[in-house]
């Protein structure tokens, strides 16, 4: 994985000078000639660069941020306007000389370090050469904590299927736990019929090089008991019921829950906060084969609850019940599972807004408002109740597809709190994991989501628990 970096302290530095729009123009900083970037039509709009002229060449520059930060509830329309200055300003160490009247510059720091991250694993990919000198007033190692995290989730969606499988996934899981002191155990392929028939019955396809697995990593210290649990398929060819060909072609992202609950343990056991977590992955591939399960199926979950297969493709549920029924059984303060689960939830909000599903006022109020306030933003959609006979069909006690095409999203979340009961406070989450084009700090392919909004929000989410 790479490291995101900052520029080493003491460094020779340019300065970089943010500059806000007001009602009559840009709202100059003190110091500034502006005689160059007002003949140059500079007018501060987002994203807007001008370079200023010196004695010895480059004395600095300009960056434009658009209209001055107010208290809103309303998003802005670009996450990371900074992450434009990393791409675009010549190589070497920029400092920020100053910053408009309520700018964060933890926020701008974070969407620069975003910036530098490049998937280099089959073709060079140079990364910007342009590098920030840490903000005064940042805590550097928050900011790098999170961007280490964020690295991580997305280097593992970006790989093909190909080179990572279960067996690779757990390889990952291993090397944090190593960098962290975690412990670490995985019951694999055969072993997990007796206690996890429903990760067994789904990855059983893809053969003994690419067994099902249920990873299962616990970090040490007295810290609250909280458990992460992310989907991890590796591939989703749909299994019989399979897919169109279109829809197979991003289908290495489909462990993006996975990727995103280790990339969430990597800043936690970053910041020291990882003590007591939990973090279990049921890791398989959704292959065809002889041995495929097949629609129509019923299976015996670890719960012992019944599930007639209604649709091979609703398959990450499946495998996600087993785990967090193993979650549940510890009885966590906070359970929490990521997942890339529904086209529904993309039908509804997009690929750039996950819903999250809580039954507590105060832990969703938390994950809203830390959501929104460091740009990783969530939505709420509910556990409704009334839909709960959706997903009971005539032979088995649940349904993995009910039919008739509404409330995907709600049906799946409806499905997977049948197996978390008994926990403090249960959230889950319908990713996308996926960045379709390319924006600022986010580069086209994976991409965290819900990640800095669980970070910030864990402590309150403990408290109520």
């Amino acid at each position: 994985m790479t490291e995101p970096e900052f520029a080493p302290a003491g460094t020779e530095s340019r300065p970089l000078w943010l500059v806000a729009q007001g009602d009559d123009g840009p709202l100059w900083p003190p110091g500034v000639d502006t005689r160059f970037p007002v003949a140059a039509g500079f007018a501060a709009k987002p994203g807007q660069l001008c370079l200023l002229p010196g004695e010895d060449g480059l004395a600095g520059a300009l960056f434009g941020v658009g209209r001055p930060a107010t208290p809103s509830d309303r998003p802005a329309r670009e996450r990371f306007t900074l992450a434009k200055a990393a791409d675009s300003l010549p190589g070497g160490a920029w400092r920020l000389e100053s910053l408009p009247d309520g700018y964060d510059a933890t926020h701008g720091a974070l969407g620069w370090l975003f910036a530098q991250y490049r998937f280099g694993r089959y073709k060079a990919a140079e990364p910007p050469q342009a590098r920030l000198v840490c903000p005064a007033g940042v805590d550097a190692d928050a900011v790098l904590a999170m961007a280490a995290g964020e690295y991580l989730a997305r280097d593992l969606i970006n790989t093909p299927a190909a080179d990572l499988g279960p067996a690779e996934l757990e390889d990952a899981a291993r090397d944090l736990a190593a960098r962290h002191g975690a412990t670490i155990d995985v019951i694999t392929g055969e072993a997990l019929a007796e206690g996890f028939p429903m990760i067994a019955a789904v990855g059983r396809a893809a053969g003994p090089g690419r067994a099902p697995r249920l990873i299962d990593l616990r970090f040490p210290g007295d810290g609250p008991a909280i458990t992460l649990v992310g989907k991890g398929v590796c591939f989703d060819t749909g299994g019989l019921d399979i897919k169109p060909a279109a829809s197979m072609l991003i289908m290495k992202k489909d462990m993006g829950g996975a990727a995103n609950v280790l990339g969430l343990a990597e800043t936690l056991a970053r910041l020291g906060r990882a003590g007591g977590l939990r973090v279990l992955i049921p890791a398989v591939e959704n292959a065809i084969a002889g041995d495929s399960f097949r629609p129509g199926d019923v299976l015996t979950s670890r719960k012992g609850l019944t599930v007639e297969v209604n649709n091979t493709d609703a398959e990450g549920r499946l495998v996600l019940a087993d785990a967090l029924a193993l979650a549940a059984e510890d009885a966590p303060a906070v359970l929490i599972s990521m997942a890339t689960l529904t086209g529904a939830a993309r039908v509804a909000l997009g690929p750039d807004l996950p819903p999250f599903f809580c039954d507590h006022e105060g832990a969703a109020r938390a994950l809203y408002q830390a959501g929104h306030d460091h740009a990783d933003p969530v939505w709420r959609l509910p556990f409704w109740d009334p839909y709960e006979s959706m997903i009971e069909p005539a032979i088995a006690d649940l349904d993995n597809a009910p039919g008739g095409g509404f409330a995907g999203a709600i049906t799946a979340a409806l499905f997977l709190r049948r197996f978390a009961e008994g926990v403090g406070i249960y959230v889950h989450f319908d990713i996308y994991g996926w960045q379709p084009t390319a924006a600022p700090g986010r580069p086209k392919g994976g991409i965290g989501q819900g990640m800095r909004a669980l970070l910030h929000a864990l402590p309150q989410m403990v408290d109520e628990g």
